[in-house]
C-alpha cells in the first residue's frame, strides 16, 4: 500500500476545498451575513491548511499505485469531503445538529438531493449556495476534480477514475487522464453556464439560476424555495430544467465525441436509444394512467415528462406531488428510481447500461434454451462484452441487493409504512432525492431518528461510490498492509 499517494493526492484534495470554500465566503460577503456566517467557511479553511502542513503535499518519488490504493484514495476523500462540508451548517447554526449537517452534506455531495430541511428560504445566502454547490462539485466527482487540474497526467490515474466514476465502465477521451478530465469538467462547466444564462432569460434571479444549475447538471435537486421548481409557476423554466435533467443523464463522452463531428457514433449509441425508450414509453404509460386528472393536455404532458426526467435522472426536482398518482404510475417511477441515467453521467442508480446487459443476458438464455449447441454473443454497443463486464455486472448486482436488503431492515425499524422505508432506501442507495409515502416530494426526512439519519447517509455514500470502495476501505486486509 502506497500510503505516501494517498497523503499526496488528499493534499491536493484538501487544496481544492480551501478554494472552494472562498466562493460561499464571498457570496456571506455581499449578502453581509455577519462574523458567524464568515466563519463557518473560515475556520473549515484554516484547519485544512493545517492538514494540508500535517500531510505534507510534495510529490512522493514513487507514484505508482494500483486498484486498492485508488478504492482507498477514493473512499476516504468523500468521508472526509462529507465533514468538512458538513462544517458550515453547523458553524453557521443553520443545521445546529451534527447528524443532520452530515445528512445535508454527504446528500448535497452525492447528488441525492435529500433533506432534513423543512424552511429552506431561512436559511443564509451563503448555506443556501454552499448546499447547492456541493451537487456541482460532486455531480462529476470530487476526485475527478483532483485529477483535472494535476499537472501529471500519470496513467493509473484511471483507476481513480474508475473507483469514482459511477457505471460498469470508464472510456478514456484522451490518453492523458488529467486532459480526460478537464475535458469533462470544460463539457461539465459549459452545460452549466448555458442553464444558468437561459434561467436568467426565464426571470430567474442569478443567485437563483445559479442554485438551479448547480441542482440540475450534478442532478442533485436542492432548491432555494420550498416549493422547489414549482414555486416559479413558469412553463419555460420547467421546460429549460427538464431538458437540462436529460442532458445530464447522458454519458458526457457523447458530447466530446459531438464536438469532433462523430455523430455517427452518437446516434449509433445502444445505451441512449435504451435510454430514450424507457423515458419515452415511461411518460406514455403514465400519462395514460393519469389523463382523467388534467384538462389540460399541455399541463399533462410538460408534468410528467419534468417528473419522469427528474425522477430517471435521480435529480429530483419537483413541480407536482408524484405521490399522489396512482400505484401503477408510482411503480413505473420506483422503477426508473432503481435503472437511472446513463453510465458516465452525473445521474445516479443502478445505471442504463447494467440494466441493459441484464436484460440481454435474460433473451441471452432464453435463446440458448432454443439453440443449446450455439454460441451466442452478449453484444452491447456493437461489440462483444467481455466476460469480466458480464460478471461483474451480475455481481455488482447480488452486491446491489444484499445491500439494499441490509439497509431495508434497519430503516424499517422505524419507518411508518413499507413503502416510506422502501423508498428511503432506494431513493438514496440510488441518490434521487424524494421517494414516496411520509418522505415524498412535499416532506423531508427530518421525523427519522439520528441513527437512521446516518444509516441513510451511509447508504447515500454506498449508492454513489458503488459500494466496492467503502467495503475496500473497511476490509481488515488493507490495515495490516499499511501496518
Amino acid at each position: 500500500m502506497n500510503t505516501k499517494i494517498i497523503s499526496y493526492v488528499l493534499s491536493n484534495l484538501f487544496k481544492i476545498l480551501i478554494f472552494l470554500f472562498f466562493l460561499p465566503l464571498l457570496v456571506s460577503i455581499y449578502y453581509q451575513e455577519g462574523i458567524r456566517a464568515y466563519l463557518s467557511f473560515i475556520i473549515p479553511m484554516l484547519i485544512l491548511l493545517g492538514l494540508i502542513y500535517f500531510l505534507s503535499g510534495d510529490a512522493p518519488e514513487d507514484q505508482s499505485f494500483f486498484s486498492k490504493e485508488a478504492m482507498v484514495i477514493v473512499a476516504l476523500s468523500w468521508l472526509l469531503v462529507s465533514f468538512f462540508g458538513a462544517l458550515p451548517f453547523i458553524i453557521s447554526g443553520d443545521i445546529p445538529n451534527i447528524t443532520d449537517a452530515i445528512f445535508e452534506s454527504v446528500s448535497g455531495f452525492t447528488t441525492t438531493g435529500a433533506t432534513i430541511l423543512n424552511d429552506v428560504e431561512t436559511l443564509n445566502k451563503s448555506t443556501i449556495f454552499w448546499r447547492s454547490f456541493t451537487h456541482f462539485v460532486g455531480g462529476m466527482g470530487v476526485l475527478v476534480l483532483v485529477l483535472a487540474i494535476l499537472p501529471k497526467g500519470n496513467h493509473k490515474a484511471l483507476h481513480i477514475m474508475r473507483a469514482e466514476v459511477p457505471g460498469p465502465r470508464v472510456g478514456k477521451l484522451v490518453a492523458k487522464m488529467s486532459y480526460n478530465s478537464r475535458i469533462l469538467y470544460i463539457i461539465y462547466l459549459a452545460i452549466t453556464g448555458i442553464l444558468v444564462v437561459l434561467l436568467m432569460f426565464g426571470g430567474m434571479s442569478l443567485f437563483d439560476a445559479c442554485i438551479h444549475a448547480f441542482g440540475t447538471t450534478g442532478t442533485g435537486g436542492f432548491s432555494s424555495k420550498n416549493g422547489s421548481i414549482a414555486f416559479f409557476n413558469s412553463k419555460y423554466i420547467e421546460y429549460i430544467l427538464g431538458f437540462g435533467m436529460f442532458i445530464s443523464s447522458l454519458n458526457f463522452n457523447l458530447f466530446y465525441l459531438i464536438l469532433l463531428g462523430k455523430f455517427k457514433q452518437v446516434f449509433r449509441s445502444e445505451e441512449t436509444k435504451f435510454f430514450l425508450t424507457v423515458i419515452v414509453v415511461s411518460i406514455l404509460l403514465i400519462c395514460i394512467n393519469i389523463s382523467s386528472r388534467y384538462t389540460s393536455f399541455e399541463k399533462l404532458i410538460r408534468d410528467v415528462f419534468f417528473t419522469v426526467v427528474s425522477i430517471v435522472s435521480s435529480t429530483g426536482y419537483s413541480t407536482v406531488d408524484f405521490g399522489l398518482w396512482p400505484l401503477f404510475s408510482q411503480n413505473i417511477l420506483l422503477f426508473l428510481m432503481f435503472m437511472g441515467g446513463c453510465a458516465g453521467s452525473t445521474a445516479g442508480g443502478f445505471k442504463v447500461a447494467r440494466t441493459l446487459i441484464f436484460f440481454k443476458k435474460i433473451a441471452l438464455e432464453f435463446k440458448k434454451i432454443g439453440h443449446p449447441n450455439k454460441v451466442i454473443n452478449l453484444n452491447l454497443e456493437g461489440k462483444a462484452v467481455d466476460k469480466e463486464m458480464s460478471e461483474g455486472v451480475s455481481a455488482y448486482f447480488m452486491l446491489y441487493i444484499f445491500t439494499f436488503i441490509l439497509l431495508l431492515f434497519i430503516v424499517s425499524t422505524e419507518a411508518s409504512d413499507f413503502l416510506t422505508s422502501f423508498s428511503a432506501v432506494l431513493t438514496t442507495f440510488n441518490n434521487i432525492g424524494p421517494g414516496l409515502g411520509t418522505i415524498g416530494p412535499t416532506y423531508s426526512f427530518s421525523a427519522f431518528s439520528s441513527p437512521i439519519k446516518l444509516a441513510l447517509s451511509l447508504s447515500m455514500l454506498l449508492g454513489r461510490l458503488e459500494i466496492i470502495p467503502l467495503l475496500i476501505l473497511i476490509s481488515p486486509r488493507i490495515y495490516k498492509k499499511i501496518d
